[in-house]
């Protein structure tokens, strides 16, 4: 300090200071700059690889706060109508793999702005899933997670447990509304962005493409034709081989996850499948996921890998094309029909021997391209987070097609063509696709039925003829949404635009293009714009107006008629404008959908008490394996069983099996294979007066390490205590031990 010396002196504790209060204003000046430069003349100023300077990877440890999780949302798997394919016989009857809810959250590191994606292995998400969703999030986490910045996306599987909707259209090949199923997905859904919530961290984020060949037909081509040419001769294939992944990595490089999006319908099961899993984008999911985790079994492990769907309407996994399935001729014409049975016996098949093959061969060629992507993953997404979202009446949208035409969207309607089905799974009745023309027979019984559809309606429609006019029929409920959600979330340059329903090819690119340009228009230049499908409410289809025109399949179920993705385009421009110039506080929120008041409404019968047969117990073993087995065969036992349905309405996450190996050093068995794992089957097979029976079958793969091996049955079986009450009591069965030998 100063004396009366005629200079002042500063101690070392005070030099110190001084430094670090002048580097602290210096800090804080460097960050208001960058918080300007982000922030320009109230815009949101996105990022993109030209324009973001390059930063020293010391200099940025992490650009966001990251969160992923994964959760079971199986739900039961016997008796259970499966949903896809829309064929009441189709009703499940075993377990091939588990399916699962994966979500991601990336948040900003200084805001409370936030967005969460979930792809959940489901047919789609419907209205209901959404709002009880949504509703659990608020009630545990306030205005975090809203309607807004959650993105709930289904990835199509089609043998998944049905009966999970609220509208009425949907009870009726799902049997009603199964409050096991619904609880299923959307507890695990919920989960699943716990755990994601739970598990933040500091991160960075890395976008890559690329193109998957082998893996894909268009199954309308003649609706792809109707295209205009000048349009068709800018692309290469009437699919979209594109795949985008994004890449999530900690602040030191560790690994957590990866979100893929790529146009392909998981339908290489196909409609005589009874076993739940989650087909061929499921089978991505565990083979990446089971690199990651390495020694984990599947469905544990902290690593996620979500492949999620994209505009898949008119794509299909069976690479080798309709043929008849009687004479083995192909039936590639614009009415899908056969010279011999009709339209009943024109089938796609995939590449592989038999429909498990295929699954296993399209969800292997999927893996393989995310994977190399993922390797080589260098573009870092950096920027503010935004989202957008409006709830929207589809069924009177005014359109505006250029500065002197405007158009209207419809009440909802499905026709004939619908009734057709596709390549991949055909309907009933011998209606053929690329009807523009209804039937007096049908309009008759659907008149007496149902009621005529209005004129209204049919001129909206045109050239579609209507067979079930859904937007005019309200008993019990609504047979289809009004009420549609649309949003886009953008992290940094990347946009994810959620549509709900199944955008075809061409009708998802000129989608893609319109919300880039929109961007581009409002300063947000090069943005990386997917589209993540079957979100937060499904509409069925989306074709081209063009499309629409041939009405097959695809075009008969776009249920808001033909200027649909017209609507669609005009409304996610807005969305996009909205973000780009930071105004999404003034966008409308719109009208919100109804929440019907419906309990478990179904028709699937009651579970009843479980028996077993005389002198027999649960557990006992009917059919032993053999004492010795090689790779390539498959070890299978019968136990005495009981419903599934026992075990998955006591505990949400049940394993119905477990191949064990003898640890002989230890004097233990240990856990090598789950109800999860690709190679196990889970068979249920009913009897009568509660009896039943359960098969498991493992199918030995190559490299299986030789040694003594057996399997165990875990389940649980109703036992009424009186007229009214019953409980679920647990149960195992072990097989014999088994050897696993060279060859």
């Amino acid at each position: 300090m100063c004396g009366k010396r005629s200079k002042c002196s500063f101690s070392r504790l005070e030099v110190i200071l001084i430094v670090c209060l002048v580097l602290m204003i210096a800090v804080t000046a460097v960050l208001l700059i960058l918080h300007f430069l982000v922030k320009e003349n109230g815009k949101l100023m996105y990022f993109s690889p030209a324009v973001t300077p390059r930063i020293n990877s010391s200099e940025v440890i992490a650009n966001y706060l990251l969160g992923v999780g994964r959760a079971d949302c199986t739900g039961p798997v016997a008796e259970i109508p499966l949903m896809g394919y829309a064929n009441p016989d189709q009703v499940g009857g075993g377990l091939l793999t588990r399916l699962y809810s994966r979500a991601f959250i990336v948040a900003d590191l200084v805001d409370s702005r936030r967005v969460v994606f979930v792809s959940a292995d489901i047919g789609m998400v419907s209205q209901r899933v959404r709002l009880e969703v949504l509703k659990k999030l608020k009630s545990k986490y306030g205005n975090l997670y809203r309607q807004d910045n959650v993105i709930l996306s289904g990835t199509h599987t089609h043998s998944g447990p049905g009966g999970y909707f609220q509208y009425t259209l949907f009870w009726i090949t799902s049997k009603g509304l199964i409050r096991p199923s619904l609880n299923a997905i959307v507890n695990g859904i919920v989960k699943s962005i716990d755990i994601a919530h739970q598990n933040m961290k500091r991160g960075r984020l890395f976008i890559n493409r690329g193109t998957v060949e082998n893996s894909q037909i268009n199954r309308s081509p003649f609706s792809y034709l109707e295209n205009p040419a000048s349009e068709r001769s800018r692309y290469s294939s009437n699919t979209d081989k594109e795949m985008v992944i994004l890449k999530m990595v900690d602040r030191n490089g560790e690994e957590l996850g990866l979100i893929s999006w790529f146009a392909v319908h998981p339908v290489s099961m196909n409609n005589t499948n009874h076993l739940v899993n989650s087909d061929n984008m499921g089978y991505a999911s565990y083979l990446f996921e089971q690199e990651k985790n390495k020694g984990m079994l599947p469905g544990e492990g902290s690593f996620v890998a979500a492949f999620a769907s994209s505009n898949l309407g008119d794509v299909s996994p069976n690479t080798k094309g309709p043929f008849c399935v009687n004479t083995g001729e192909s039936c590639n014409n614009p009415q899908s029909t056969c010279p011999v049975g009709g339209a009943t016996m024109c089938m796609a098949v995939g590449p592989g021997s038999d429909m498990f093959d295929s699954t296993r061969i399209i969800g292997q060629n999927i893996y393989l391209k995310a994977k190399e992507l993922y390797e080589k993953a260098s573009q870092e997404v950096k920027g503010p987070l935004s989202s957008a979202h409006q709830w929207v009446n589809m069924s009177d949208v005014l359109v505006e097609l250029n500065a002197t035409h405007t158009v209207k969207t419809c009440k909802p309607a499905l026709g004939y063509s619908f009734a057709a089905g596709t390549i991949d799974g055909v309907g009933a009745f011998n209606f053929t696709q690329g009807s523009v023309e209804g039937d007096p027979f049908w309009d008759g019984i659907r008149d007496q039925l149902l009621g005529e559809p209005s004129n209204e309606t049919k001129a909206c429609h045109k050239p579609k003829p209507i067979l079930f006019s859904t937007g005019e029929m309200t008993r019990p409920h609504p047979w289809h949404p009004d009420i549609v959600d649309v949003q886009i979330a953008a992290i940094g340059s990347l946009a994810i635009v959620a549509v709900p329903g199944e955008f075809t090819t061409m009708s998802g690119r000129r989608l893609r293009e319109a919300v880039k340009r929109e961007f581009d228009s409002h300063g947000a230049a090069r943005m990386d714009v997917v589209i993540a499908g079957l979100c937060n409410v499904y509409t069925h289809y989306i074709t081209t107006y063009e499309e629409y025109q041939a009405q097959r399949y695809e075009a008969a179920s776009t249920i808001y008629g033909p200027h649909t993705l017209s609507a669609y385009i005009q409304l996610y421009r807005g969305l996009a404008k909205a973000i780009a110039t930071d105004t999404v506080q003034d966008l409308p929120h719109g009208p919100e959908p109804p929440l019907f008041n419906v309990g478990n409404l179904t028709l699937v019968p009651a579970l009843a008490a479980d028996r077993t047969p005389a002198n027999k117990t649960f557990g006992d073993v009917l059919q032993e394996v053999r004492q010795q087995y090689q790779a390539r065969e498959v070890a299978e036992v019968t136990f005495v069983g009981a419903n599934p349905r026992s075990s998955a309405e006591n505990a949400t996450e049940h394993n119905f099996l477990m191949v064990e190996r003898y640890n002989r050093t230890s004097d233990s068995w240990h856990v090598v294979r789950n109800d999860a794992s690709w190679d196990t089957r889970f068979y249920w097979t009913k009897g009568l007066f509660g009896r039943s029976n359960v098969t498991i079958e493992w199918h030995i793969p190559p490299g299986t390490e030789p040694g003594i091996y057996r399997i165990r049955y875990l389940g649980h079986y109703k036992k009424k205590l009186s007229i009214t009450h019953s409980v679920s009591i647990p149960f195992e069965g072990t097989s014999s031990a088994f050897e696993i030998t060279t060859l």
